[in-house]
């Protein structure tokens, strides 16, 4: 008997040892493949206005742009953008084909189960937007309905009235209205909310940054009542590789240390820092 459970002790501590080599071997892998190909390969957006679209030479430009080439530059590697959408983004069956998302996303507790948020980069306010011929005058006005939101954004949940604020420093979130139908879109509502008060929307739920932008670009919309809650915009990464975790945070740091990220988001957001809490 005491042979037996000798080698059963032997086989499980052999188990053990094992799992342990195998965590270690691949701890650092996104890392070490990022450094390996000299490549950071980061998923953006071609129409989130000032975060990320494209310019007038095809090419991607924006906040989200220029901080992530910051972040290549610390690493000492070029950078190479996708474009697979936010929903594609937010479900988190990335597959290793890219390696970092920007996209300011919100880090949640329950994001918290797929994704890694090695540093908060900005700071957003949600707002509700309506087209400029509404009669709706408050929020409460839009009761029962239908409400524009990105696919994968946390408004699809205000809208619904499930938000849970549970990111680090969250504020509670009074609900103003509770949407009687919600339609997803890939890209942005603003097309749809152009055509006209209740054509085929009555409201669209973005950050306030897009939705000032896409008013200044001509979009005729305007933007109901107060902000429906503010939170903060992290880059996201796939959980299990703390050293790319901790390279992209000291990178950021780094940027918000020598005053880099400030003035980024002054040059994009019309001389406002959205780096910090308002």
């Amino acid at each position: 008997m005491n042979k037996l459970m000798t080698m059963i002790a032997s086989a499980a501590s052999l188990a053990v040892a094992s799992l342990a080599w195998s965590a270690t071997a691949n701890a650092g892998a996104v890392l070490d493949k990022v450094l390996d190909t000299k490549t950071l390969t980061v998923a953006v957006g071609t129409d989130w206005g000032v975060m990320s679209s494209l310019g007038d030479n095809r090419e991607l430009v924006g906040y989200d742009i220029d901080v992530a080439k910051g972040i290549a530059e610390y690493l000492g590697v070029q950078v190479k953008f996708i474009t697979p959408g936010w929903d594609v983004i937010a479900a988190g069956r990335w597959n290793g084909r890219w390696d970092m998302a920007m996209g300011q996303m919100t880090p949640q507790k329950s994001r918290t189960e797929k994704f890694a948020f090695p540093a908060v980069y900005s700071y957003y306010r949600a707002v509700a937007l309506v087209h400029k011929d509404s009669k709706a005058t408050k929020l409460s006005d839009l009761n029962g309905k239908v409400v524009g939101i990105g696919a994968g954004d946390n408004t699809e949940q205000y809208a619904n009235n499930t938000l849970v604020a549970d990111w680090p420093g969250a504020k509670s979130i009074d609900f103003k209205f509770k949407a009687g139908e919600i339609k997803s879109y890939s890209g942005t509502a603003f097309d749809d909310l152009r055509l006209g008060d209740g054509v085929r929307l009555d409201a669209v739920l973005y950050g306030e940054v897009l939705a000032r932008n896409a008013i200044k670009a001509g979009y005729p919309m305007k933007i109901l009542g107060e902000p429906l809650y503010s939170a903060p915009g992290a880059i996201a990464i796939m959980r299990g590789d703390n050293e790319f975790n901790d390279k992209i945070a000291a990178a950021v740091q780094s940027m918000r240390d020598n005053g880099t990220l400030s003035k980024l988001s002054m040059k994009w957001y019309d001389g406002v820092d959205y780096t910090v809490e308002k």
